[in-house]
């Protein structure tokens, strides 16, 4: 059935204008960049090469260009995941994680083709045995045995990234072999400068590779590691409280100094690392669940059996360690003053910080799929924001078997928000229902440009 909760008494709330959004690198410009390195890197193959002939010229030449491109698609990986702030803002974190792991698959395809057609290349030029050719590669040439276990660790990273084995393993498991990534991309390097024709012949190739490979690991080592460290000792976080918010939810408030120097916007996530026995080791990513204010942070998590199945155990005074703030899931994303916020589950989180903070003259609808009453989060909140905006939250409530139907289907949602189309929506929960919902919006006429998405599956 859908139903409108009765509105709880009224709790203080902030309809506030969230902080002006900070610099922003537009998806589009991104992808520009991107394809236009690709393109200087053919055309650094392009200047080195003076003919091309017989097989085995082929062969060695396409093996010199996946080769090129296998190091450059690194480089662009590697800077994906540097958590650029303004990456982040003007992208997107899921945006940038989806990109992330499409890169990766051609990534692992570009090294695997030019370990294969350089091996190939060879042997054909030599009139030799593909084994005695293999033997001479890993034997006779610099660097060649270093960058064969680059690539076989590459390969191993892009195996455990398979959506099959990403399902068996815990998210911590699945994070912390990725920094494989970083020791392949070592080893690679060297391979590069000592047997690459375009670099051994050419010092300012070198120079402009040699940058933007010490760029980019520059921004990692900044925003990943040391941002982190400067952030805690300045902001001193701690946990504050731990409150039961349902059977299964909780909320951590993080007290700390400073916070509105955070530059943290409602809708927007760190990733949490809390400094116990159980926990330290773990960075999880959690999203705000209330704008940040009165020197308090708080996030809601609900218990899905892995890390945040422990963080009720926490207690006040535990440090905190945060990165961030990450995402693009904004209020100046919209671009429409009607906006409908769709969520379900514990991803209504980011969609309460933005329900109170929105602005005012904002037409806002909020709905929210949940299979019962008690799985509702944040219920005497959502309703007291909605008084205080005077505007409804419509909560789809029941299992599909109960409910006959769709219950976010284009027409569902039509008959909540008649004039939906003209809306931006702000969606957020998981997967299946985020993507069944936004084929729903679609069909409903929603541009694909107005439907902002985030996701934290990995």
């Amino acid at each position: 059935m859908t139903t409108t909760m009765p509105v709880a008494r009224p709790v203080p709330v902030r309809t506030t204008t969230p902080p002006r959004t900070r610099r922003q690198l537009p998806a589009s410009a991104v992808l520009a960049a991107v394809w236009l390195g690709a393109a200087l890197v053919i055309a650094l193959w392009w200047h080195g090469t003076t003919s091309v002939t017989g097989l085995g010229g082929w062969l060695t030449n396409a093996g010199r260009i996946t080769g090129l491109l296998a190091g450059y698609a690194m480089v662009v990986l590697l800077g994906l995941m540097a958590r650029v702030p303004a990456l982040e803002r003007g992208v997107g974190s899921d945006r940038l994680v989806r990109w992330h792991a499409m890169g990766g698959r051609y990534s692992v395809s570009l090294v695997v083709a030019h370990g294969v057609l350089i091996w190939w290349g060879y042997a054909v030029t030599a009139h030799a045995g593909l084994l005695h050719q293999g033997n001479l590669l890993l034997t006779n040439y610099p660097d060649v045995l270093m960058a064969t276990v680059a690539g076989l660790l590459l390969v191993g990273v892009g195996v455990v990234s398979a959506r099959a084995a990403r399902r068996r393993m815990r998210y911590e498991t699945w994070y912390y072999l990725h920094f494989y990534t970083y020791l392949a991309v070592v080893l690679a390097f060297s391979h590069q400068f000592s047997t690459g024709a375009e670099f051994v012949s050419s010092a300012a190739a070198r120079v402009v590779w040699s940058a933007m490979y010490l760029g980019v690991g520059v921004l990692l080592l900044w925003y990943r590691f040391l941002s982190p460290v400067r952030l805690a000792l300045r902001h001193q976080l701690r946990v504050h409280d731990v409150r039961r918010e349902g059977r299964d939810v909780v909320s951590i408030y993080i007290s700390g100094r400073q916070l509105d120097r955070l530059g943290a916007e409602p809708g927007q996530f760190f990733r949490w690392r809390f400094l116990t026995k159980d926990h330290w080791w773990a960075a999880n990513p959690y999203s705000l669940s209330a704008p940040v204010g009165s020197g308090l942070m708080r996030v809601t998590i609900k218990d899905l059996g892995d890390h945040s199945s422990l963080v009720d155990r926490l207690r006040p005074g535990t440090r905190v360690l945060a990165e961030g703030p990450y995402g693009g899931f904004i209020a100046g994303r919209r671009r429409r003053h009607k906006v409908l916020l769709l969520g379900a589950g514990v991803g209504i989180t980011p969609l309460r910080a933005l329900f109170e903070t929105l602005p005012g003259g904002d037409d806002v609808t909020f709905v929210y799929r949940a299979s019962s009453a008690r799985d509702v989060v944040l219920r005497r909140e959502l309703d007291a924001i909605a008084e205080a905006r005077g505007t409804t939250v419509h909560y789809v409530l029941g299992s599909r078997r109960q409910l006959g139907h769709d219950p976010l289907s284009a027409a569902n949602l039509v008959r909540l928000v008649p004039d939906l189309r003209e809306h931006d929506v702000f969606l957020c929960g998981p997967e299946g229902m985020s993507s069944a919902a936004r084929t729903a919006l679609r069909t409903a006429g929603v541009p694909r440009r107005n439907i902002h998405h985030e996701s934290f599956d990995f």
